[in-house]
């Protein structure tokens, strides 16, 4: 901004405040008006102030316009352009007199140079402020304007006639030699007439966006304009010299012309970016006078040439004609303007109807209410959404409508409103209960607008939305089973109960429950019935606590409970009535079920965990859940108790199966082998494949060990896979290396079932590596009741068409044994370990499995003893007629250099057998590995 602008900006870089700008110009013109009072001290300084200082100031108010007109753009650079040339014309004039009466001593003439640039000033000013201004939207408008403007200029020109001009142009006629004088005199006047008809024409008609800057410049134009007046008048005129006084005026006029841009951008500055508003009991005055101006300017004319007559004067045909006209233009404006209020009223009329018909038939309910909150309007609308007539409800108070829990805040929101500047909310929304006619209470929404002091509804039934809403978010916190609460809204109660005043309560405790048996109940009666099952298991556990804690269903057959702790301090006393609560909900889910025709009963395996300081709900809701799979663990159908050492076992199990994991990635499992030998002559008949696991910190993990710490049906399956093909690629590589003897690989009977790629079934293993017929044996273990036998009895009937042999391990264990060994094709059967472990001490084990291998040799099928650890065991199982033996009354576990130096010595002694025998006496029959429970692996 430059210096000048930077002047007569409100805000300056110095941080200047408008107010400040004003106070400066005061103070300039008042000490231009001082000096010009006291004669400026000496003739020829009042001579140079009242010629070039008036030229300095128009200078200025010339520049600043076109400063400001440089700096903005769109419709209003032309008008300060033009009040920039006026400016000029004006600066020029002054100068043109101060070259005469300052630089050259002499007199000004008559006309002069400086008449040419004076006359010059309206012009560009007048049409300025055309450009400035509000504009007519309508021709009327146009034509009306141009009526005001000769109206208000015609009953001037007839007063300054009378009172002046008349007697000017009569002595122009008289002395004809004087006429360009006597022109000029007119000129000038007639001139601001025209200015004065303009400004005040225009001053009702102003644009709001440039409010400010259009006020300053009419009162610069007025002051100006004023100040000619008194210059052209008769009393004066022949006076008159520069320096007087009067040039305070046209040096106040450039001045406040100079800042009324400035203005314009302090108005634009104002906070929001709009003009502050203005109050709104000054409009209609404003109105009134800009109606009434036309009238009292045609008036005056009237008033001026009444006094003519009756004072007795002659009146001048120039008033007579002036007069008429002002006339005519009153009547042609007054019939355009009733011609325009026909067609408003008519608009009027048809838009009230057409508003009528919309606030009639809206479906929204529209009320008005007074400021004291009585109803003064309500459309018709109300009776299908309130089902109350409007009728009803006019002259009632708003806050009889309105729900008494809501009445408080209605009208808290209501006050916060009214309080707020109309700008800046112009309406808000509000939602509360109304009472219908039928006595119940409606959700309504209400738009609320301030109109006239009082209240303007607009209010719609939301009651379905609401209602949806809720429903809803009760489905996405509750179980759409059970329609207990779910774990999201379990976990927010649980939050709740470890927050506020009931943070340091550790009476607290949440429950997890499992529901023993319920997979059962699916596979066998179905999944309607298991649903069945869930929904009364939910209703129970819901009747059985307490109003103030919490049931929920987490998901499938886990659901949980919340006790809220009642504030007692001995904790001991409340564990044991927490764990009674349990005991009673464990006795309750696991009642017998009626579903159908059928009565299922299941168990129920919980796990407690009480809240301890500072403790998160995520956490206690994990030692709930460690709790109920330890009593899962511990034989279901019971209740645990969270201690500390359960997260402590789940870290290890967890970190455990990480490094199984990672070791099968890396390949840090061995294959191990174990001797079986036949008990007669004590030659290898077969070795047993057995994985073994080298962690990373050297520690030696059995199978039993690892896989029951994996977790992971994928990684057994994986383990499985690798232990299959390493056995199998071990024992061709003896095989072509001379050491010909039959390996079994234990695997389970899910193993032996699925389908993998072609590449890794058994087939092509046995192909790929060329192993002899006869020289694998699988160990069919752990018989899963989900296995089908069919499918199973085709699988091993196909592997030994491949010349597989097929054992059965862990005989005289568990339900199915008797059923498979009925039904599929054994060759071998292996004796459990528990069984051989008591066969000495033990009579009745001793008998049991005598039974047992008298049936298997009834059968012709060989035998071999699992974990045979002292000769004592191995005289009793051969004087009992097993075949083979496996344990560490042989061997343990070796290596590869380990196991095929002990096939080169070819047997191992056996107790009560005195002579040796040749290598692989007694044929190498395939046979089977031990559990999951191998015996020790030697220092190697």
């Amino acid at each position: 901004m430059s210096a000048l602008g930077a002047l007569f900006s409100p805000r300056s870089a110095a941080g200047s405040t408008g107010t400040r700008s004003r106070i400066l110009l005061g103070l300039v013109c008042a000490g231009y008006s001082v000096g010009a009072a006291v004669g400026w001290g000496s003739p020829r300084v009042a001579v140079f102030m009242g010629d070039f200082g008036l030229a300095a100031a128009a200078l200025i108010a010339a520049v600043s316009c076109l400063l400001y007109a440089r700096a903005v753009g769109g419709r209003l650079r032309p008008a300060w352009l033009l009040f920039s040339l006026s400016s000029l014309m004006a600066a020029c004039g002054n100068a043109v007199w101060g070259w005469y009466e300052v630089i050259l001593g002499v007199p000004v003439p008559a006309p002069s140079l400086a008449d040419v640039f004076f006359l010059c000033f309206a012009p560009p000013a007048i049409v300025g402020l055309l450009v400035l201004a509000k504009r007519p939207v309508t021709r009327a408008g146009w034509i009306c304007l141009g009526l005001d403007a000769w109206l208000i200029g015609g009953s001037l020109l007839t007063l300054a006639w009378s009172l002046a001009l008349a007697h000017t142009a009569h002595l122009a006629g008289a002395e004809e030699a004087n006429v360009a004088p006597a022109a000029l005199s007119l000129a000038y006047p007639l001139l601001d007439i025209v200015l004065v008809s303009m400004v005040l024409a225009l001053h009702f008609r102003r644009s709001g966006v440039n409010r400010s800057a259009v006020n300053t410049a009419i009162a610069a134009l007025a002051l100006t304009v004023l100040s000619d007046a008194v210059f052209t008048s008769p009393l004066l005129r022949s006076t008159y010299h520069s320096g007087q006084l009067l040039d305070a005026g046209w040096f106040a006029g450039s001045l406040l012309l100079a800042y009324a841009p400035w203005a314009a951008r302090r108005a634009a500055r104002a906070p929001g970016g709009a003009a502050p508003p203005r109050a709104v009991g000054s409009r209609p005055i404003a109105g009134s006078l800009a109606a009434l101006t036309p009238y009292l300017a045609a008036a005056v004319c009237t008033l001026g040439i009444l006094y003519n007559v009756v004072d007795g004067r002659r009146v001048d045909r120039v008033v007579i004609f002036t007069g008429c006209t002002v006339v005519l233009a009153l009547v042609v404006r007054q019939g355009i303007m009733l011609l325009d209020n026909i067609s408003l009223t008519q608009e009027l009329a048809q838009k009230e109807n057409h508003f009528r018909s919309l606030v009639q038939g809206s479906s929204d309910v529209i009320m008005i209410a007074a400021p004291d909150g009585t109803l003064r309007y309500v459309s018709p609308a109300a009776a299908g959404v309130y089902g109350r007539d409007a009728e009803d409800l006019v002259g009632a108070e708003l806050s009889s409508i309105i729900h008494p829990e809501d009445l408080g805040r209605f009208v808290h929101e209501v006050r916060r409103f009214l309080a707020a500047p109309p700008h800046e909310e112009p309406t808000t929304r509000i939602e509360c209960r109304f009472r219908s006619g039928a006595g119940d209470w409606l959700n309504v929404e209400s738009t609320v607008n301030r109109h006239q002091g009082g209240l303007l509804l607009n209010s719609r039934d939301v009651t379905e939305r609401v209602r949806l809403q809720a429903q809803l978010q009760h489905n996405a916190e509750h179980d759409p089973l059970t329609d207990l609460p779910n774990r999201a809204l379990f976990t927010a109660r649980v939050r709740q109960a470890l927050g506020g005043r009931r943070a340091s309560d550790p009476g607290t405790a949440v429950l997890f429950i499992d529901l023993d048996g319920f997979k059962q109940v699916n596979d066998t009666i179905g999944h309607q019935a298991g649903d069945e099952l869930l929904i009364q298991a939910g209703r129970r556990l819901q009747d059985s606590v307490r109003a103030g804690d919490t049931a929920a269903r987490l998901g499938g057959d886990e659901f949980a409970a919340l006790i809220v702790g009642d504030g007692t301090r001995d904790q001991g006393a409340r564990e044991y009535q927490v764990h009674e609560i349990a005991e009673r909900l464990r006795l309750t889910l696991s009642q017998p079920y009626r579903i159908g025709p059928n009565e299922v009963r299941v168990a129920a395996s919980i796990g407690v965990a009480f809240a301890e300081p500072a403790i998160s709900p995520t956490d206690l809701m994990r030692n709930a859940d460690l709790a109920m799979y330890r009593a899962k663990a511990g034989g279901k159908d019971r209740v645990e108790l969270y201690a500390p050492q359960m997260q402590a076992d789940v870290v290890r199990r967890s970190e455990l199966a990480a490094r199984l994991r990672s070791a099968l990635r890396d390949g840090e499992f061995a294959l191990l082998h174990q001797p079986v030998v036949h008990l007669a002559s004590g030659s290898v008949a077969a070795v047993a494949a057995q994985a073994r696991w080298r962690s990373a910190q050297g520690i030696l993990f059995t199978p039993a060990e690892f896989l029951r710490v994996s977790g992971d049906d994928d990684r057994t399956a994986e383990l499985g896979r690798w232990l299959l093909e390493e056995a199998v690629a071990q024992a061709a590589d003896r095989a072509r290396a001379g050491h010909p003897v039959a390996v079994s690989v234990r695997l389970p009977a899910a193993r032996l079932l699925e389908t993998g790629p072609p590449l890794g079934s058994i087939e092509a293993l046995l192909t790929r590596h060329g192993l002899p017929s006869g020289a694998l044996m699988i160990e069919v273990a752990d018989s899963d009741p989900r296995i089908s036998f069919d499918a199973l009895e085709q699988r091993l009937v196909a592997l030994r068409r491949l010349g597989v042999r097929i054992a059965l391990d862990g005989f005289g264990s568990g339900f199915a044994a008797i059923n498979a060994l009925r039904r599929l094709p054994i060759d071998v059967l292996k004796l459990d370990r528990t069984l051989v472990e008591g066969v000495v001490e033990s009579a009745r084990l001793h008998k049991i499995t005598s039974g047992l291998l008298r049936i298997a040799g009834d059968l012709g099928l060989q035998s071999v003893a699992d974990g045979v650890d002292v000769p004592e065991q191995v005289l009793a199982l051969r004087a009992m007629g097993c075949t083979h033996g496996q344990g560490m009354a042989f061997s343990g576990p070796l290596d590869e250099y380990r196991l095929r130096r002990a096939l080169v010595r070819g047997e191992f002694p056996v107790a009560g057998v005195p002579v040796p025998r040749p290598v692989m006496a007694g044929g190498s029959i395939p046979l089977l590995t031990g559990s999951h429970t191998e015996t020790p692996v030697p220092p190697t």
